[in-house]
């Protein structure tokens, strides 16, 4: 995500890095760089006007002038705004003191509503919270089938009353909650092609019967510059709480994140970064504004690999990494739980300044990790468990059930061997300063 705008946002700080001291002239043009920029990635016009004016009132006070490291403090000015720009802290989801906790999601066909439900649901779900959706699309072919297609997959129930009146819905569906114990509620409304008077109306009617403690509209990322109009749209009919953004995994210039907050004054609370239902990040403008500048995002980067790590599995990892006794079917488990942790390239993202020069442009092969896994999984437990008997013949095996060539199999007993190598010569090295911890002296 953003790496369009990063690129060229870097492309213009750049021009600070090789001045000892910046003139005004020097930071007017590279002012105008980081207009392109913002402008490029959809930025609306207003939003970018203002962010430029923003930074270079900041630019040419003495905090630049006098600095002995100018490109240094024009980067830090330039992430302070963006964070401003995006909404300074993280805007939380609202809980209602007396449940339920009733969520409004509204917004255009195609956004991704309905998934975007389901994922909220079950993010909420893990956090303790007993969640309920409710299906008010009766418009839309299929949508409740949909919504309890991904409900079933969370393990969230869903109330329906078929093709009937979506207020009337809506208020069942909130009532028997209450009733039933359900302490979050998830109101899946219908969307159009385009914003109309018709589907205005009946959101306004919603809202009535049902009196949320959020509404939250659900944005595609990649409708550029229209984002705006469309929150600006039902913002001003309906109100709304804050923005989820969606298919920020996707070719998306990103404009959209950096204008919606400032156009509507409503925060952006989530972010939906992929396919999956647990594809769905809280929005922290401070970890945006890092990714953007290409500083990385290790807070989100440590959170990712907390939910992803299995706690017993990582202490039993580590008692055989101590025994030499690392297997493939370890090896295995690794790979599983770094899967979990979302897609590389994102998370490769993640690691400050990996997005950098010619590291930006390097694409990861993630289906190397699934034939990794095929390869793996065609092994038997004895061939897992004591990779050494695995001889050319076992290989061929191994490859014709992996639909993958022997080559392949090659490549990872020669990593596995390696690894197993260097974790020895951890060992060893640590043994070793453990016995001189002891001695008395040490020359």
């Amino acid at each position: 995500m953003f790496s369009s705008l990063s690129e060229k946002l870097n492309r213009a700080l750049g021009k600070f890095r090789n001045k000892g001291k910046l003139t005004e002239a020097d930071i007017k043009e590279g002012m105008r760089e980081i207009k392109l920029a913002l402008l490029e990635a959809d930025v609306s016009f207003k939003v970018a006007k203002d962010f430029v004016k923003d930074v270079s009132e900041r630019a040419v006070g003495t905090e630049v002038m006098e600095s002995l490291v100018p490109s240094q403090q024009i980067v830090k000015i330039v992430n302070e705004e963006l964070i401003k720009l995006m909404g300074s802290s993280r805007a939380k989801l609202e809980i209602a003191s007396n449940p339920p906790t009733v969520i409004m999601m509204c917004g255009l066909q195609g956004a991704g509503k309905t998934t975007h439900c389901a994922k909220l649901a079950a993010m909420y779900k893990k956090q303790g919270k007993n969640p309920l959706l409710v299906a008010c699309d009766v418009y839309r072919p299929a949508a409740i089938k949909q919504l309890q297609v991904v409900g079933e997959q969370v393990g969230v129930p869903v109330f329906e009353m078929g093709a009937g009146d979506p207020v009337k819905i809506a208020a069942e569906g909130v009532k028997y909650a209450k009733k039933s114990g359900y302490d979050m509620v998830f109101i899946d409304t219908a969307g159009r092609l385009h914003v109309d008077e018709t589907l205005m109306k009946e959101l306004s009617e919603i809202k009535k019967a049902i009196e949320p403690t959020e509404i939250l509209l659900v944005i595609d990322a990649m409708l550029g510059q229209d984002a705006v109009n469309v929150a600006s749209s039902f913002n001003e009919l309906l109100d709304i709480t804050g923005v989820i953004l969606t298919k920020l995994d996707g070719d998306t210039r990103g404009g959209a994140a950096l204008s919606v907050r400032h156009t509507t004054g409503k925060p952006i609370k989530f972010v939906g970064t992929g396919e999956k239902l647990d594809a769905i990040e809280p929005f922290y403008p401070d970890r945006m504004a890092s990714r953007i500048l290409g500083m990385g995002d290790v807070l989100t980067l440590i959170e990712k690999a907390e939910q992803a790590v299995d706690e017993k599995k990582a202490a039993e990892l580590e008692r055989k990494l101590r025994e030499n006794s690392f297997t493939l079917s370890d090896y295995l488990d690794q790979l599983r739980q770094l899967k979990n942790m979302g897609s590389l390239d994102a998370l490769v993202g993640m690691i400050p300044g990996m997005n950098k020069g010619a590291l930006r442009d390097a694409k990861i092969d993630e289906g190397a990790m699934a034939r990794t896994e095929a390869i793996i999984l065609s092994m038997t437990e004895k061939e897992r468990n004591r990779p050494d008997i695995i001889n050319g013949s076992r290989r061929k095996r191994i490859a014709a059930g992996s639909g993958t060539s022997v080559e392949e199999v090659n490549r990872l007993m020669k990593q596995y061997d390696q690894m197993n190598k260097m974790f020895k010569q951890l060992n060893s090295m640590g043994k070793k300063g453990k016995k001189r911890m002891k001695m008395p002296f040490n020359f």
